[in-house]
């Protein structure tokens, strides 16, 4: 059985296994996606909820197929809201996301250089640089919207940093030779412009 929930502004239904939890963390979840979501954003369906003493942890999709995880509060307050599966509909809704990769280069007698960027729903950008064990790196993400993720990644392809928000800064030293890779992630419903500092030493 489906019902609908808050038809104001857009229909979304809600099914009674996700009924069972917590109402105002899930209108929250809702009108978080109708904000962020575009024209997608605006309906859909509540697929799963799970409620515990700590947030509740909503599973939404989005009128274009998307389908979107959020966590919120029992007063309706939205902790995170990020897209899992994006859906390109054809109705330019949503750009398909992406991976760039680009080579980060000091100007010479530097060792740091800041780039900018932008990405939209999904979409990532890999920053690769050259640089030794026992040198020290340093990467700052600051984002002009919503908070942005990012992961290093070592030349072997193992973690040196698993995934932070861009709220963190990252200061530590290698131990691999080789080229690294920095990761900037948008998990979140629209696109975000950053700039990105990094620093070797």
């Amino acid at each position: 059985m489906k019902i609908l929930l808050k038809g104001a502004v857009g229909i979304f239904l809600l099914s009674t296994m996700a009924a069972a939890a917590d109402s105002d963390a899930v209108n929250g979840c809702i009108d978080k996606l109708r904000e962020v979501g575009g024209p997608d954003g605006a309906a859909g369906e509540v697929i799963d909820s799970l409620f515990s003493e700590a947030a509740t942890e909503v599973t939404l999709r989005d009128l274009g197929g998307s389908v979107w995880k959020c966590l919120a509060y029992s007063d309706g307050t939205v902790e995170e809201l990020r897209l899992v599966d994006a859906m390109d509909d054809g109705g330019g809704a949503m750009a398909e996301p992406e991976t760039t990769r680009q080579a980060v280069r000091f100007a010479k007698g530097t060792s740091g250089a800041e780039l900018t960027g932008s990405l939209s729903p999904g979409s990532s950008a890999q920053y690769t640089l050259g640089a030794k064990d026992g040198q020290f790196l340093y990467v700052r993400v600051a984002s002009g919207g919503n908070t942005l993720d990012f992961q290093i990644l070592n030349p072997d392809g193992s973690f040196l940093l698993d995934m932070i928000g861009s709220d963190k800064e990252y200061r530590g030293q290698l131990w691999q030779n080789g080229e690294h890779v920095v990761e900037v992630i948008n998990r979140s419903g629209s696109t975000q412009s950053y700039n990105v500092i990094f620093g070797i030493e």
